[in-house]
C-alpha cells in the first residue's frame, strides 16, 4: 500500500536538538499503575516483584518523574475527582487539557443550558406524552456517571412536563465502595418520593443489575451482558422480580453459601421491579423517551447501538420499541452515536496522532486487549473511531470471556508483549511509534483481590522488561507511563491517619476504585541522546505533557497550542 503524502497543514518543525529516530519509539501505558504514599501490605505494586520498574526509578533520576493524573490536570471538575482511563488517554494523546464529559455536563446542568439544546427538544414530546426512562450507573464515582447529575436530570425533566419517570439502575462497587448499592438505592428511593410529592409526578425505579453483569459491556467483549440489560430495562424480563428495589439489591447481595462473602455490587444479577399486579412497573414502550445518563462512552456504546440501529444482529431483540433515544453525550463522534444527545462532547482537535499521521507520515502501531484497545486508539486519537490514515495500525487481542480478571490476572499481557516485540523488530515502524496498553493493574485492581493484583503487576513488569530489552536490541527509544492510579492502594483508609479500615471480623475493607495518586513517567533507550532529560520547572505537570514529549522523542517540535513538553 502506498503511504499517504504529507499534508502541509499538519507538518511539524524538526526538533532543534533531538534528531528524528531511524528506529521505533516504544510507548507503554501501564493502566492503573500509580505511585502510592503507603508502601505497605495493601500496595499491590509495592508487594509485587517489579525489578524492571524499580530499576527505572532508581537508575534514572533525571529521566523519571511523577505526573498528575486526576482532577483539573485531566479536565475533570475538581481535584477531588479520580482520573480514569478515558480522560487519561485523551490527555496523553491530545497533549492538551480538555474539559471532559463530567465537567461539560456539570456546566450544562448548572446553567440550565441543557434544556435549551437540541437533545432535550428532540426528547421532550415523547418525555411529556409517554414515559421518560433514564438508564445508567447509580454511583458517585464520577468515572462513568454521578448521582447529582441524575437527580438534576430527573428534577429538570419533571419541571418541564415529564409526568412519568422510570430509572434503570446499574450498581457499581467498582468506582465506589463495594456494598454501597443498598445506600444508593435507598437514597434514590427517598429522592424519588420527594420528587413525587413536590412535582406530582409518577417516578419509580424499574430495573437494575450489576455493571459487570448487566448492560455495561465494552469493546464488544460480551454481548450477553447487554442482552441481559435489554431484557430487564426494555422488556421487563429478568430472573429476579421484586416489589422493592432496596430489597432487590439486599437479596441479590446475599452470600450463596453459608459463611460465604456477599455478592459484589459489580456482579449482581439483573432484576425488575413489579407492582401489586405483578407486572413490571417500567418496561420501555413505543412512544417513550430513553436517556442514558452516563457521560463516559465506552460502557454504553453497545446499548446505544441496540436502541438506535434498525439492523442489529448481536442478540435477539424480542421487541424493539419505537422510542426517542438520546445519550447524555454523544458517545462516538465518528459513528455519530447516538444521533441525539443532551450535552455536546468535548472538542478534541489537533491531537498528536493526527500530526504524526497526516503531516509527518510517521507509522504507528497501537495494541492492547479488548478491555483497553479503545483507550490506546479511540481515546488517544481524541475520540475517533477509525485510524487517521493507513499509517496507523490498530491491533486488538481478544480478552477472555466469562473469566473474572482475578482468576487469570496475567490476562493477555504475554500476547501484547509478544506483539509489541514483533512490531519493534519488524522494521515497519522505524521512525514511528509502537504504543501498547497493559490493562492488568486496573482491571484486576478493580476486583479488590489483593493477591491477584500482585500477580498482575508482577506479570506486567516482566513484560515491560522484555520490551525494553527489545528496544535496546534494535537501538530505539522508549517512554513508559500510566493513565491513573489503582493497584497501588487496595484498601480503604482512614482519611486522616491513612490506617487501613477493617470490617467487624477484622478483614480489611477492599478498595476497588481508582485513586488520586500521581503516576510515573520514564524515558530512555540507546537511540536517545545522552543530553535529553526532564525539565525541573514543571512541578504540576500532568498526563497532557506526555503528548508533546512523545513528539519531541520522535524528532519534532510540538505545536504551540499544546502544553509544555517534559523535556529540558
Amino acid at each position: 500500500m502506498t503511504a499517504p503524502a504529507p499534508d502541509d497543514k499538519w507538518k511539524l518543525k524538526p526538533h532543534p536538538s533531538i534528531p528524528k529516530p531511524d528506529k521505533p519509539l516504544l510507548v507503554v501505558v501501564l493502566d492503573g499503575w500509580g505511585e502510592g504514599t503507603h508502601n505497605d501490605d495493601f500496595n499491590a505494586i509495592h508487594k509485587a516483584d517489579t525489578p524492571c520498574m524499580d530499576s527505572l526509578k532508581e537508575g534514572a533520576p533525571q529521566r523519571w518523574r511523577l505526573l498528575k493524573a486526576h482532577g483539573t490536570a485531566v479536565g475533570l471538575p475538581t481535584d477531588d475527582d479520580m482520573g480514569n482511563s478515558e480522560v487519561g488517554h485523551n490527555a496523553l494523546g491530545a497533549g492538551q487539557v480538555v474539559d471532559q464529559g463530567a465537567r461539560l455536563c456539570d456546566k450544562a446542568l448548572e446553567s440550565h443550558r441543557l434544556w435549551d439544546l437540541d437533545g432535550w427538544k428532540y426528547l421532550a414530546p415523547a418525555a411529556q406524552a409517554g414515559t421518560l426512562h433514564l438508564i445508567g450507573l447509580l454511583s458517585d464515582g464520577g468515572v462513568h456517571s454521578r448521582y447529582d447529575q441524575l437527580l438534576l436530570l430527573l428534577t429538570g425533566a419533571a419541571e418541564r412536563g415529564a409526568e412519568r419517570l422510570r430509572v434503570h439502575c446499574l450498581t457499581d462497587g467498582r468506582d465506589v465502595e463495594d456494598g454501597t448499592s443498598v445506600q444508593y438505592m435507598q437514597r434514590l428511593q427517598k429522592d424519588l418520593a420527594t420528587l413525587r410529592e413536590a412535582a406530582g409526578v409518577d417516578a419509580a425505579i424499574a430495573s437494575g443489575g450489576g455493571r459487570m453483569r448487566v448492560t455495561m459491556d465494552r469493546y464488544e467483549s460480551d454481548w450477553k451482558i447487554v442482552e441481559r440489560g435489554w431484557d430487564a430495562h426494555v422488556l421487563g424480563e429478568a430472573p429476579s422480580r421484586f416489589t422493592d428495589p432496596v430489597e432487590a439489591v439486599e437479596k441479590l447481595r446475599e452470600p450463596k453459601a453459608l459463611g460465604g462473602k456477599p455478592a459484589s455490587d459489580q456482579w449482581l444479577e439483573p432484576f425488575v421491579i413489579v407492582g401489586k399486579d405483578d407486572k413490571p412497573v417500567g418496561p420501555i414502550e413505543d412512544g417513550d423517551a430513553v436517556v442514558i445518563f452516563n457521560f463516559r462512552a465506552d460502557r454504553v456504546l453497545e446499548l446505544s447501538r441496540a436502541f438506535e440501529y434498525e439492523k442489529f444482529d448481536k442478540f435477539e431483540r424480542k421487541r424493539h420499541p419505537k422510542v426517542r433515544f438520546a445519550g447524555l453525550m454523544q458517545y462516538d463522534g465518528e459513528e455519530k452515536l447516538p444521533k441525539h444527545f443532551l450535552v455536546p462532547p468535548p472538542d478534541i482537535e489537533r491531537t498528536t496522532g493526527e500530526y504524526l499521521a497526516r503531516g509527518c507520515c510517521v507509522p504507528t502501531y497501537a495494541c492492547s486487549e479488548s478491555q483497553k484497545i479503545g483507550h490506546v486508539s479511540f481515546f488517544w486519537n481524541g475520540n475517533r473511531g477509525q485510524p487517521f490514515n493507513s499509517l496507523e495500525t490498530w491491533h486488538e487481542v481478544p480478552s477472555d470471556k466469562n473469566i473474572p480478571f482475578n482468576e487469570k490476572p496475567e490476562m493477555k499481557s504475554r500476547e501484547i508483549a509478544d506483539l509489541g516485540k514483533e512490531a519493534l523488530r519488524s522494521g515497519k515502524f522505524d521512525g514511528g511509534q509502537v504504543r501498547l496498553n497493559f490493562p492488568n493493574p486496573d482491571m484486576v485492581g478493580h476486583t479488590g483481590d489483593l493477591e491477584a493484583t500482585i500477580v498482575a503487576c508482577t506479570a506486567v513488569d516482566k513484560c515491560v522488561k522484555e520490551l525494553l530489552d527489545e528496544v535496546e536490541a534494535v537501538g530505539g527509544r522508549w517512554l513508559v507511563t500510566a493513565d491513573h492510579g489503582n493497584a497501588e492502594d487496595m484498601v480503604q483508609r482512614d482519611k486522616k491517619t491513612g490506617t487501613p479500615l477493617r470490617e467487624a471480623d477484622g478483614r480489611p475493607r477492599p478498595l476497588t476504585a481508582h485513586t488520586l495518586n500521581p503516576v510515573p513517567v520514564v524515558i530512555g533507550g540507546p537511540g536517545l541522546p545522552d543530553s535529553v532529560r526532564f525539565r525541573e520547572d514543571l512541578p504540576n505537570a500532568g498526563l497532557a505533557n506526555v503528548g508533546p514529549t512523545i513528539l519531541n522523542l520522535l524528532g519534532y517540535e510540538a505545536p504551540p497550542h499544546m502544553v509544555p513538553t517534559l523535556l529540558a
